[in-house]
Formats: C-alpha cells, sequence, structure tokens
C-alpha cells in the first residue's frame, strides 16, 4: 500500500468535485456587486431586487428534489456532469439576458443546477474519502465556496467602474466548464457501485484510492456489504420513521440554523449593508466587502485543520458563541451609530462582520455538508441528503427574500439581534442533537444509526 498515492487520488478527485461549490460562492459573490446595476437596467424595486435573488434559491429546491429522485439511480459523478452542463446553459443566458423576465428564467435555471450539485458533491467526497480524512476532504466543498464568494468579488470590483453586470454573471460559466470535464477523470463513488450491484467496479475504486492495497479494499468491501446487509430496502416509509427520522431532525435542523443565523443576508447584500453603515462611496462598500470575502475563505481553513482534529461539535459550539457575540455588537453598532462612514459605524460594521464570518466558516459553513454525508443508510443517502439540502435552500430562500423587507420595517439593529438569538438557539441544539462522527467510517456510524445506539 501506498499512503502518499492514497493521499493525492483522493485530494484530487475531492479537489474535483469540490469545484461544484465554487460555482454556489461565485453566484453569491457576483450577484452581491451586480445587483445594483440590474436594478438600474430593469428598474427593480426592492421586491424585484429580492426576486433575482430569491428565484435562484427557487430553483435550488427543485434541484434538489429532482437530485433526490434520480441520483441513486444515476449515481453522484453523473449528477455532478448533468448539474455542471445546466449551470453553463443558466449562466450564458443570465449574461444575455434582454429583460427582467428573461433573466429571473435564467437564473432559475441556475437554481436547478445549484441545488442538485450542491446534493451530490458533498455526497460524492464523503463517498470516496477515508475515515480519519473525511471531514478534511468534504470541507474542501465549503472552502470553494467561500473561494467562489472571493472571485465574485474581485470580479465585481474589477468591474465596477464599467458597470458590466452581464459579464459578472456570465464569467460562471468558466468554472463549471473545468467541473464538467474534470469529473471525467474520476472515479465513480463505491459505495454507490456496490449498492448496485457493481461489485467489481466498486473493487477497482477502493484499490485506486486506497493505493493499490488488495487487503485493504477487500476489508472495505466486505464492511459495506455488512452494513447493506442490515438494511431495510429504503421506500419512503423507511425515511420517515426511526432512526432515520431522527437522522433527518438532526440534519435538517443544521441547515436550518446555517441559513437563519443570517449568512447570505450578509452575503448577498454586503455592499448596501455597509452604505447603510455609512459607507457612502459604492467603491468603498464593495472594497469592505472583498475583505469580507478574504476573511470567509482564511478562517473556513481552521475547518480544514481542525475538523478530523478537534471533531465537529466543539467547532459548532465555537461558532454559535462567537456569532451570538458579533450579531449582537453588529445590533450595538447600528443602534447607537452616528453613520459617519469612518472609524464609527461603518468601521466598527466591518469588524464586526469580520468576527461573524469568520465564526461561520469553521463551523456553520462547513458541518452541516459534512454532517448530512455521514448520518443517512447507504439505501436512502442519496435522496436523504437531497431532503436535508432542499431544507438549506428553502431556509435561504425565506432569509433572503424577508431581509430586506425585515431590515426596512424593522431596523438593522432587531434585524441583526433576532439572528443572535438563533446562534443562542443553535448552542441547545448542537448539544442535545447532534452527534459527534469524528474519525468514524461511513459504515460504522451507520451500524451504530440503524442499530440505535447514541
Amino acid at each position: 500500500m501506498n499512503p502518499g498515492k492514497k493521499s493525492r487520488i483522493v485530494l484530487f478527485t475531492s479537489a474535483i468535485a469540490a469545484l461544484a461549490g465554487l460555482l454556489l460562492g461565485y453566484d453569491t459573490g457576483s450577484i452581491s456587486g451586480a445587483l445594483g446595476f440590474i436594478a438600474d437596467a430593469f428598474r427593480l424595486d426592492t421586491v424585484g431586487k429580492g426576486s433575482v435573488i430569491s428565484i435562484v434559491l427557487v430553483g435550488g429546491i427543485l434541484g434538489a428534489l429532482i437530485n433526490g429522485i434520480v441520483a441513486d439511480r444515476l449515481g453522484r459523478k453523473l449528477m455532478v456532469q448533468a448539474a455542471a452542463l445546466i449551470f453553463i446553459a443558466g449562466a450564458a443566458a443570465s449574461a444575455l439576458s434582454p429583460s427582467a423576465g428573461a433573466l429571473l428564467a435564467s437564473r432559475f435555471v441556475l437554481g436547478l443546477a445549484l441545488g442538485a450539485v450542491s446534493a451530490s458533491a458533498p455526497l460524492y467526497i464523503a463517498e470516496i474519502s477515508p475515515a480519519a480524512g473525511r471531514g478534511r476532504f468534504v470541507t474542501m466543498f465549503q472552502l470553494a465556496i467561500t473561494i467562489g464568494i472571493l472571485l465574485g468579488y474581485f470580479v465585481d470590483r474589477t468591474l465596477t467602474g464599467s458597470g458590466e453586470w452581464r459579464l459578472m454573471l456570465g464569467s460562471s460559466a468558466v468554472p463549471a466548464l473545468i467541473l464538467l470535464f474534470g469529473m471525467f477523470v474520476v472515479p465513480p463513488s463505491p459505495r454507490w457501485l456496490l449498492k448496485m450491484g457493481r461489485d467489481e467496479e466498486a473493487k477497482d475504486t477502493l484499490l485506486k484510492i486506497s493505493g493499490g492495497s488488495v487487503s485493504h479494499a477487500d476489508a472495505e468491501l466486505n464492511e459495506i456489504r455488512k452494513v447493506i446487509s442490515m438494511e431495510s430496502k429504503g421506500g419512503l416509509a423507511d425515511m420517515l420513521r426511526p432512526p432515520v427520522s431522527r437522522a433527518f431532525v438532526t440534519g435538517i435542523g443544521l441547515f436550518l440554523l446555517q441559513q437563519f443565523v443570517g449568512i447570505n443576508s450578509v452575503m448577498y447584500y454586503a455592499p448596501s449593508l455597509f452604505r447603510e453603515a455609512g459607507m457612502r462611496s459604492p467603491d468603498t462598500a464593495i472594497l469592505a466587502t472583498v475583505s469580507v470575502g478574504v476573511v470567509n475563505v482564511l478562517a473556513t481553513f481552521i475547518a480544514v485543520w481542525l475538523i478530523d482534529r478537534a471533531g465537529r461539535k466543539p467547532l459548532l459550539y465555537a461558532g454559535l458563541a462567537g456569532m451570538l457575540i458579533s450579531l449582537t455588537a453588529i445590533g450595538g453598532v447600528f443602534a447607537l451609530g452616528d453613520s459617519d462612514g469612518g472609524l464609527g459605524t461603518g468601521g466598527a460594521t466591518v469588524i464586526a462582520v469580520w468576527f461573524y464570518i469568520a465564526c461561520f466558516a469553521f463551523s456553520l459553513g462547513p458541518v452541516p455538508w459534512i454532517i448530512m454525508t455521514e448520518i443517512f443508510p447507504l439505501n436512502v443517502r442519496g435522496r436523504a441528503v437531497s431532503i436535508a439540502t432542499m431544507s438549506s435552500w428553502g431556509s435561504n430562500l425565506i432569509v433572503s427574500f424577508s431581509f430586506l423587507p425585515l431590515f426596512e420595517a424593522a431596523g438593522a439593529a432587531f434585524t441583526y439581534w433576532l439572528y443572535a438569538l438563533v446562534s443562542l438557539l443553535g448552542i441547545a441544539f448542537v448539544w442535545r442533537l447532534v452527534p459527534e462522527t469524528k474519525g468514524m467510517s461511513l459504515e460504522e456510524i451507520e451500524e451504530r444509526l440503524l442499530s440505535e445506539k447514541r
């Protein structure tokens, strides 16, 4: 067995699949800077601007649902490729949209692709990764999201002077093309192959990712077969009763927390947030937004470093506590601010947002994606992960569409204090309902789930 070869193969395969996260992040980052220009071009009001963002989320819900219906039949790899192809079409159509209606339709198509790929890509990475490094490899998906957001911010910053919002949106087709062709050279999920009765192909894949060790591949095959023999047929009824139903409470609950702490409100509306805090120059507000993207990327490396050392729950506790403090501070800045745009409201808001983003980036950013790929049995894993992902897109839709009306009706202070309350409730949720899965194989986790062990 060659451990170095094993690590390189899994790292390369995970990096290719993680490009799916880059698509999610790039759309979030690019639409943040393009939204003002789009609103001017098509004369959009608050509801219109909210629709441009939220229509992607509607498409994401449907895309995750479609993924759940077909992913267990077609496989994770093929679903990622299909989503990349659809994304390319949506990005091109968005850039060429002649009207607001056409733009909304194009961004709905983008949402279909993002919903499907956000379910299949993390699951694919988890199913090809060794237990000891699974958290780190799946975290690459979240790291790619943060890099995509930052890349979108930089493109926006470059094009702000010219107002080329069409180029901001259309350039997202480039990483999708890389993902599409990159997936041709990686193997299918060995667990999916075994589930489909393609034992020899599964063994070949396990040999590749284990560095050529026949004994290691055979041992893993036997472990997967053992757990499959414990499973039911995986019908809808099996998903609605314990122990799978309890796994849904954990998975869906984490994604609700991920969105209801307000992360995408900050990401989507960052320039507007900083202008509201006193940074009147669009250039200054977007530059501050770029700094948020940098913090997001750097703090995600904390999760890459600690997720398989400290575990999932300690990172969640630390992140939620930090977000509670920073969201309370952001609300306080707006309640007491002087809107001078210097080291008063504007500067204090940037510092508080930096801390908030950092805490999110090493906790609620990556951990729900990891947990959802670990806690469901193989016989329902594709569909269950898709349902959990739907909850992420659905709650994202609610938060993103309600943010501006809530911001205008209740004020900034109350809005961010509400998100702070969610962080406090999240600490209790993690303590009571989230299992620690550090260092356990997917089969060991499933065996414990099916035998109803804690």
